[in-house]
């Protein structure tokens, strides 16, 4: 065989090798993509009220917030139909019952202003509001507004009434805490947080420095007529005595001790009546929802609850039943856990903030603390799983999944989700990753072959001796 036909043959196979190899990527991109077009057609929606998933029957009515990429607000009867439903706000934050009438409720909510106007010099600005809904009749009142000079940490995520005149706002906009009465307009108290923490802490100031996200008025017990707040950037929840300021005593965390907690949501005070003084709270970064009952003048972790789906909860309550009610914002899903540490109800939502059940008190205030029941903490290892494994209980995508999750920094992957189609799971980002680092890797070989077909090649810069 002459050194022409050698040249012509290796010319052959590696136009064959090149080919199987193409074919391969191509395979590879394609399942990748069609995992993830099936997830998209496939996923969650509570774009419209005909997409609400219906809910399984409980006791009582129950109220879902949604504060994503699309606000809704959500009321289901016991029988799990959808007796309410709105998506008129940008996003929806915390929501509370009205006191002597069970199907009227009030909530914060944010509307977006992209368009110049008297109200929004300098778009985007934000308009938070009161807002008081009765989920019978379908009528909305405004009980109290004001419009902010920015889009980005512009909201209010809570407000609690105090009194009949008297609300109680978690000003995330300013990092302050005021009582406003909403007849006269009139803000009678404020903190500001800038008096008692240092802007070298927490977040980035003055863009999202505390990310103040929940207030809670104490009406009785040894903390009666306190306020409890939650600085999500400082991982802290502290109390305020509108004479004496705050109660460093009583601060339940501390910057950056991510073991305690780590940015949490909407912590609910349980008095000593049920079993506390306790605080049951959303650890969102840290995947799990966990309480601390006070002792000794300090405050001690008394159970926690954990299972291998939860993602960035951000709120639960204690129900008179000894349940506890939980927003799983990543997981999708909104539950209710009994005191063995089980699910026995839950409703898929979008990305649920908030949810409250309805006829059972306010939040956490009718049910006891753990202390009290007894509750026996569970961890995602003691979890049933049932996420739906592969062949012979392994997941290679699930697998690649929560090795994204490990390595990305929690924070950022939890920003990934949010602002990402919420049908985007672990499996999907993994698939992406593949699809994404596979076709980069083809590329550099088709640039490769171009060159060498070219005649152009490369040596390392540093050759060891006898090499040529």
């Amino acid at each position: 065989m002459t050194n022409r036909s050698r040249r012509s043959l290796a010319n052959v196979r590696s136009l064959l090798s090149r080919n199987r190899l193409r074919v391969a990527f191509a395979v590879i991109i394609l399942l990748s993509a069609t995992m993830v077009v099936s997830a998209s057609t496939g996923g969650i929606s509570t774009a419209s009220k005909d997409d609400v998933p219906e809910a399984p029957p409980t006791e009582n009515h129950t109220v879902v917030t949604e504060s994503g990429r699309a606000g809704t607000i959500t009321a289901y009867t016991p029988d799990g139909e959808v007796l309410y439903y709105n998506n008129t706000r940008t996003k929806y934050f915390d929501v509370d019952p009205v006191e002597g009438d069970p199907l009227t409720v009030e909530y914060t909510a944010t509307d977006t202003i992209h368009t110049e106007g008297p109200t929004c010099g300098d778009p985007p600005c934000t308009r938070n509001v009161i807002e008081r809904a009765d989920l019978e009749t379908g009528e909305v009142e405004v009980i109290y507004e004001r419009y902010d000079y920015k889009e980005y940490a512009g909201e209010w995520h809570d407000a609690d009434r105090i009194n009949e005149t008297h609300v109680v706002v978690a000003d995330m906009v300013s990092d302050q805490v005021f009582i406003v009465n909403t007849e006269t307009e009139v803000v009678d108290w404020l903190w500001d947080a800038q008096s008692d923490f240092p802007v070298e802490e927490g977040g980035s100031y003055p863009r999202d420095w505390a990310h103040i996200n929940d207030v809670e008025y104490i009406e009785s017990g040894e903390m009666g007529g306190r306020i409890m707040v939650s600085l999500r950037n400082q991982d802290q929840v502290v109390f305020l005595d509108r004479q004496e300021g705050l109660l460093g005593n009583w601060t339940l965390g501390s910057e950056n001790d991510y073991d305690i907690q780590y940015e949490q949501h909407n912590p609910d005070y349980i008095s000593e009546s049920e079993g506390g003084p306790a605080i049951v709270v959303a650890d969102s970064e840290n995947g799990r929802v966990q309480e601390f009952q006070r002792e000794d003048g300090e405050w001690n972790r008394t159970w926690q609850w954990e299972d291998d789906r939860i993602q960035w909860p951000r709120d639960a309550d204690r129900l008179p039943n000894g349940n506890t009610l939980i927003s799983d914002t990543h997981g999708n899903r909104v539950i209710e856990v009994n005191q063995s540490g089980d699910i026995v109800w839950q409703v898929p939502s979008t990305l649920p903030y908030e949810a409250e059940r309805l006829e059972t008190g306010d939040e956490s205030t009718g049910g006891q603390s753990a202390a009290a029941l007894g509750l026996e903490s569970r961890i995602a290892a003691e979890s049933d799983g049932g996420d739906g494994r592969g062949v012979f209980g392994f997941n290679p995508l699930g697998f690649l999944g929560d090795l994204i999750e490990l390595v990305l920094p929690h924070r950022i992957y939890n920003a990934l989700l949010f602002v990402s189609p919420v049908w985007i799971g672990q499996s999907e980002f993994a698939a992406i990753g593949i699809a994404l680092l596979t076709g980069l890797f083809w590329a550099g070989l088709e640039i490769r072959w171009q060159l060498s077909d070219a005649g152009i090649s490369f040596r390392l810069p540093v050759s060891r001796q006898g090499d040529d």
